[in-house]
């Protein structure tokens, strides 16, 4: 964690340094977020009205970005690469509905490997940015029983099974607070934006909880059965740490689900990623829909 405020201090300087920085700060447009505690670079104006985070097959969206400006991964200091299949591994950068979009196609996990240190990294940098809204997307099993593959669930809570913390570790107050509150990771203001993009745009949502495991095995059915027993509705590997740490440094969350299958001992048959994979694909078109008229309102 000490190491982490002056690596991601270099990599915003880089990014700051291809995108520019002259929109005006999102500041002006939102109301303030509890236990926010701005990083240094704030003072800045941000180089984005808000950045999001595709998760696995989603990627798709950077298309629906104007005048876009791509960076790999590869290119940006101490940022981590995306070996993930159906994880891009850029950062694009464009406009959709009159504000400027940093979307990151593609993201570190955890079950790879990297510290949690590495698999936060680049939310770290987006918040150095002065970005202070981030959409959190991702590919998930559906514990709920009425969910059926192709469901985009808005996150109202999530459940950290993941057996650690990215706040583990010495507190460096340049981020934010040693205790952060986590009453409402994700923004109750965002919800309701979603909602009514859904409603505006004709594209269904649900609502649940959504619980992160450490993978990068799926779940057990007796797993599966547990989970569902804690309340929770959607599985996956990630998400989780970046929500904690955006709120951490005082950002504003949202949290899409994409449903791509019943999770482990709901049907019969096993679980394969190519499936995974091809359920994002398919409702991509509804997806980025849905995407656009959030950004719209945001």
């Amino acid at each position: 964690m000490t190491d982490q405020y002056p690596n991601a201090e270099r990599a915003a300087a880089f990014l700051r340094g291809r995108i520019g920085g002259d929109t005006p700060p999102v500041a002006n447009r939102q109301p303030p977020v509890a236990n926010r505690t701005p990083p240094t670079a704030n003072r800045q104006s941000p180089v984005a009205d808000l950045a999001i985070v595709l998760g696995s097959g989603l990627g798709d969206f950077t298309q629906s970005l104007g005048n876009p400006l791509s960076i790999s991964y590869t290119d940006i200091p101490h940022w981590p690469a995306s070996a993930v299949v159906g994880h891009a591994g850029k950062l694009v950068v464009g406009t959709i509905a009159g504000k400027r979009v940093a979307a990151l196609s593609g993201r570190a996990h955890f079950y790879e490997g990297h510290p949690m240190s590495v698999a936060t990294f680049a939310t770290r940098v987006v918040g150095l940015l002065g970005v202070r809204t981030l959409v959190l997307t991702n590919a998930a099993g559906g514990i709920n029983l009425s969910f059926k593959p192709g469901t985009l669930m808005v996150i109202d809570d999530h459940i950290n099974l993941m057996g650690t913390n990215p706040l583990v570790g010495a507190n460096d107050d340049r981020f934010g607070p040693r205790f952060p509150d986590m009453t409402e990771v994700y923004s109750k203001r965002l919800r309701e934006i979603a909602d009514a993009a859904a409603a505006s745009c004709g594209v269904a949502v649900a609502h649940g909880v959504y619980v992160a495991l450490h993978g990068p095995s799926y779940e057990t059915p007796a797993e599966i059965r547990y989970l569902r027993t804690i309340g929770a509705d959607a599985v996956g590997m990630s998400t989780v740490p970046e929500a904690i740490v955006a709120r951490h440094m005082g950002m504003e969350v949202l949290g899409i689900s994409c449903i791509t299958n019943p999770a482990a001992g709901v049907l019969p048959q096993p679980l394969v990623h190519d499936e995974v994979m091809e359920v994002a694909r398919r409702v991509r078109g509804e997806f980025s829909k849905l995407l656009e008229a959030i950004i719209e309102r945001v």
